[in-house]
């Protein structure tokens, strides 16, 4: 008799099987908490995991992305509603206005109405977002902050330590796009591919995921470091093959050896011609940078134009002054507290390259 995982190991009595995502979860029909599903799901998942090795191994990876996928619809306020209508919920006609981040911090008593203020300045003066603003200053945590930009977006949030990705769709994604776009592709569920971003995905990113895929995705909240961290992970040195994170439609397969009258197979050409050309390494986008690359960049420009101007006047008053007065130069002597023709020529050159290229 084969073994029923949902009564044995989750203690869910017969019924229909699959469950309805409440049953699965354990939760009372329609659950509206985000954070009581997430809780359950935490508890499920470390229960289920005890199962991960020998004979079970299989059953328990299927079961923990039926659970993940259950927790993931019931924490998406728009496909919620859609299953919960299908399970025969109405709802009101009006859906209720967007709550700011700042706000639903605010009322979770995390922050306070000045300190929301004192972030807003903050941020604008940094050119950040409001959730690393509030990340910077120390008023709540990575996680909390990223929750509460979740529940704003309407989106799920997502502890990738809880979360085992599907193989084959990390295949098909290579490790340059996900690290390009903080990003991490989960699994297909519902004919959408469920990607855990830190941020909003552009929309070459999305075309791109599309195309690879054949479906639309669906973005998922995480915080910045988790999704780093389990790019890290699941992308790690020798644990596939990135250069072939293609669709497998697109690769090729080697030909074979041409024989010889002999019988004997021909000298094959050197291993190095047989490699294909490195692909070109391509320029982030100041744009394209996650907001708190961003404000680094903007203060790394900053010091390269200060310290060149500062440099040129050094240079001048101790070195390069004596020198053209000494070489009778006068046109190129500076005057007064302006730098010399060949110091504004590297000082310009650097303000050039810092906001035609390292901020363009």
């Amino acid at each position: 008799m084969e073994l029923d995982v949902y009564k044995e190991w989750l203690g869910i009595p017969d019924g229909p099987r699959p469950p309805d995502h409440y049953t699965l979860l354990r939760l009372v029909q329609f659950e509206d908490n985000a954070e009581k599903v997430r809780n359950n799901y935490k508890k499920l998942n470390g229960h289920v995991r005890k199962y991960a090795s020998g004979q079970y191994s299989v059953k328990s990876q299927a079961l923990l992305n039926e659970i993940a996928k259950a927790m993931l619809c019931l924490t998406d306020p728009e496909r919620k509603r859609e299953y919960d209508e299908t399970m025969g919920r109405e709802f009101p006609e009006d859906a209720g206005a967007t709550v700011p981040m700042e706000r639903i911090l605010a009322k979770q008593g995390h922050i306070t109405r000045d300190q929301i203020k004192e972030a807003e300045e903050f941020a604008d003066r940094r050119g950040l977002s409001m959730r690393d603003a509030v990340v910077q200053m120390k008023m709540v945590t990575q996680e909390i902050a990223t929750q509460a930009l979740a529940e704003e977006l309407k989106l799920p949030y997502v502890d990738l330590g809880d979360m085992t990705p599907d193989e084959e769709v990390l295949d098909q994604t290579p490790k340059v796009l996900c690290s390009r776009n903080s990003l991490l592709p989960l699994f297909i569920d519902d004919n959408r591919l469920m990607v855990a971003c830190a941020d909003e995905p552009t929309h070459q990113c999305e075309d791109e995921l599309r195309l690879r895929f054949g479906v639309p995705m669906r973005r998922v909240m995480a915080t910045p470091t988790a999704v780093n961290a389990a790019i890290a992970k699941f992308y790690a040195p020798g644990l596939r093959d990135d250069a072939g994170s293609k669709p497998a439609a697109a690769k090729a397969t080697k030909p074979p050896k041409a024989e010889s009258k002999k019988g004997t197979t021909e000298k094959e050409a050197p291993a190095e011609a047989a490699k294909p050309a490195p692909a070109p390494v391509k320029s982030v986008r100041f744009k394209d940078l996650p907001p708190d690359q961003q404000a680094q960049r903007k203060q790394i420009g900053m010091i390269l134009m200060m310290w060149a101007f500062i440099g040129g006047m050094v240079i001048d008053s101790f070195w390069l002054s004596p020198l053209l007065i000494k070489l009778k130069w006068s046109l190129l002597v500076p005057i007064g507290f302006l730098p010399s023709l060949p110091a504004i020529t590297v000082i310009g050159l650097v303000v050039m390259f810092v906001l035609l290229i390292y901020w363009k």
